[in-house]
């Protein structure tokens, strides 16, 4: 029986890189840390860092409008805004909002969510089924971070694996053997505190003490969140194959989370995949949470390492704990 719902896909991507380059050396006059640590441990050799006076949604505004561009529409024509990001521009109104305003999106809604890492997949996963269902025919989704806002510089454990950056995709309505394929989505809200900013919110609010405690700064357990993404990521791509109907030697090519190389490399061991397959760019930006995904999509569109028709999967993984992945036909 033919299914009453419409493919969506990708129509248009775009991205922005803060031109602020922080080297690892850069760090070892800060920090105790050493460059070769840093690399061995991660494989981040540098990462990109805002202006002073940039805040997410001056990010994701550039890489919007690099992806409506690419697409090769006007922003009056989309539907509804999607941020994903764990630093927005404040806690109200939504950034997608902003954006929204700054683009002159008129008859767009606009929301933003929050999924850590994973974000990005969760949100194209929402702009799938509007396009999908047929109740909207362009959805801008945004995946942008300043990450570098809320690390300690001091904790020498966690201020060197992020950056700032922002990826843009347009979601649209696609030819019937294109598009998304399938998604699969999880959480486990027993291990929130292994990756959690611990004050800011109604739990924690902003207070003398929570400040010189430097509750309002990212917090996360390493060895704990490895185990959980090794074994997580190489799971949900599989299951998001499995879900397709291909099986995992179909894969042409898959783009992960960019958190780790050690982490990537072995996801891709278990599912037994070539990393000619695989593509990685952390050693330039390092995580970004949910403009990762995006940001390494665009530069593996633009580097000619996917073509038309290839099936992809994308997956990731983080705070909640949460991760997600998903299989699409490339449509562009």
């Amino acid at each position: 029986m033919k299914s009453n719902f419409r493919k969506a896909g990708i129509i248009g991507v775009g991205t922005y890189l803060p031109e602020k380059i922080v080297t690892n050396s850069d760090l070892e006059k800060v920090v105790d840390t050493t460059n070769e640590w840093i690399y061995s441990r991660t494989g981040i050799a540098e990462r990109r860092v805002a202006k002073d006076d940039q805040a997410t949604s001056d990010l994701a505004i550039i890489a919007a409008k690099k992806a409506l561009e690419h697409a090769a529409i006007d922003a009056a024509e989309i539907d509804l805004i999607i941020v994903a990001t764990i630093t927005p521009d404040m806690i109200f109104p939504a950034t997608a909002s902003i954006i929204q305003e700054q683009l002159k999106a008129k008859k767009a809604a606009a929301f933003d969510l929050s999924a850590g890492c994973t974000g990005f997949v969760y949100a194209l996963s929402v702009a799938n089924q509007f396009v999908a269902t047929g109740a909207y025919d362009k959805v801008l989704v945004i995946g942008a971070e300043t990450l570098t806002r809320i690390v300690d510089w001091q904790d020498r454990k966690t201020c060197v694996l992020f950056g700032d950056g922002a990826g843009a995709v347009v979601v649209g309505p696609v030819n019937e053997n294109e598009g998304f394929l399938s998604f699969v989505l999880g959480s486990d809200g027993s291990g929130a505190e292994l990756l959690y900013m611990p004050a800011g919110g109604s739990r924690k609010p902003p207070s003398l003490e929570t400040l010189s405690n430097k509750e309002h700064s990212l917090r996360m357990s390493g060895s704990d969140v490895f185990k959980f993404a090794v074994k997580i990521m190489g799971e949900a791509a599989a299951q998001a194959l499995m879900k397709s109907g291909h099986k995992l030697e179909d894969i042409d090519f898959m783009i992960p989370h960019q958190a780790n190389t050690r982490i990537i490399e072995s996801a891709a061991k278990r599912l037994g995949l070539s990393m000619e397959k695989v593509f990685m760019n952390l050693d330039k930006y390092g995580n970004m949470s949910s403009a990762s995904i995006p940001v390494a999509l665009e530069e593996a569109y633009h580097n000619s390492l996917l073509k038309k028709g290839d099936l992809v999967v994308f997956v990731g993984f983080g705070a909640g704990l949460s991760w997600g992945a998903c299989a699409l036909k490339w449509s562009i």
